[in-house]
């Protein structure tokens, strides 16, 4: 496998602003199950009204045909020859919940057809239970959410790396989340030892992506970037094998390596940048909103909010613009509803909190002064 990044490139963790350009297996999966589901459960928001119960269960997906890399050997050794990808399943169920707590291994509500699917990309030095409320917001309003534990860029991995700098394992991501999505569609339509929970779950023509921060980045390449991975896939045969509708892209930009050109049938796009984020800065989000020509494309600009708060549930007014105009925006785009120009509506909701543009240029954000912002988990 070839490192993608020749020379030092700029690059977004889940986190902190990086100006730098299979996992012990047994030791990360067993970390990860490891987790209760009580610590990730998140106070419920009552951004958008809830419909559904929140169920949840891990399912893990390995592919033997691509390689982890341990980057705290030099040179960098191969770590594992097969990506095992943990993944956390949200699901709608319509078993009641006592307090705030998501229900392990709830039985799943059934709905003709199954339910839209949004595939989630984490950022750097977390997991998907750090943006868990916003990820329970989608699930109760009627959306399946899986999200991996990527290798390399989880928090448990970091540490378990030293904490050096495992952020490369980025251009991995894209075809992480094509494998996943294709193991969780194929479980839904033929039931599978594997994930039995997501059978007959699934839609498997209303699929959608989101991440943020590097996760953002990773669903930005997928779905609109002209250029290949470390295994010579293009972006396109890989976004085509699945045929997404949608992409959001939280806090996250171009990769600084390939074009970003409008290529039929691209995904709908929401971007949404904070205007305060010293992380990711808003410029880069500016660029990718630009460099896509395409119609079906919105921009939520968060005014005073950073690189984190708006989707971990910490910054609550900003938390709510960006759960309830996402739904929105996945009902949109994914089951059909209508009309489009409601979510200028959604968006523009708190006028002190957020705006959205829907145009060609996007917003012009004022550049920042430099702070000494935190980005990470803490």
């Amino acid at each position: 496998m070839t490192n993608k990044l020749a020379t030092p490139s700029r690059r977004r963790r889940g986190g902190r602003t990086l100006v730098n350009a299979v996992t012990g297996a047994t030791l990360i999966v067993a970390s990860l199950l490891a987790v209760s589901s009580a610590n990730a459960a998140p106070p419920r928001s009552a951004a958008v009204a809830p419909t559904f119960s929140v169920g949840i269960a891990r399912c893990t997906f390995v592919d033997p045909t691509r390689e982890v890399l341990n980057y705290a050997t030099n040179p960098v050794s191969v770590l594992s020859k097969q990506r095992t990808l943990v993944t956390e399943i949200r699901y709608p169920t319509l078993q009641p919940q006592s307090g705030t707590d998501e229900s392990p291994g709830a039985a799943p509500a059934q709905q003709s057809g199954g339910f839209p699917m949004i595939v989630f990309a984490h950022g750097y030095d977390v997991t998907p239970d750090t943006y868990a409320p916003l990820l329970d917001a989608w699930v109760r309003a009627g959306f399946v959410v899986a999200a991996p534990f990527f290798p390399d860029e989880n928090a448990f991995e970091v540490t378990r790396q030293h904490g050096v700098n495992t952020e490369n394992d980025l251009w991995n991501e894209p075809a992480d989340l094509v494998f996943v999505t294709k193991q969780i569609v194929n479980a839904s339509a033929t039931p599978s030892s594997v994930c039995p929970v997501v059978s007959g779950l699934v839609n498997p023509a209303q699929v959608g992506l989101a991440g943020h921060s590097d996760g953002g980045t990773a669903v930005a390449m997928l779905g609109y970037a002209r250029g290949n991975d470390p295994q010579r896939q293009t972006y396109q045969s890989m976004r085509a094998s699945v045929n997404y509708k949608a992409d959001m892209v939280m806090s996250g930009g171009e990769n600084g390596v390939d074009p970003y050109t409008p290529l039929a049938p691209d995904p709908a796009l929401l971007l949404v940048q904070s205007a305060q984020d010293q992380c990711n800065r808003a410029f880069n989000a500016v660029k990718l909103y630009r460099d896509l020509h395409q119609s079906n494309k919105w921009f939520l600009e968060l005014l005073t909010a950073h690189h984190l708060p708006p989707f971990d549930g910490v910054d609550i007014p900003a938390f709510g613009e960006v759960a309830r105009t996402s739904v929105q925006f996945f009902k949109v785009t994914l089951e059909g509803a209508a009309p489009k120009s409601g979510l200028d509506a959604f968006g523009n909701q708190l006028p002190l909190v957020a705006r959205m543009v829907y145009d060609g240029r996007g917003p012009s954000i004022p550049a920042l002064r430099p702070s000494d912002e935190k980005c990470g988990p803490t």
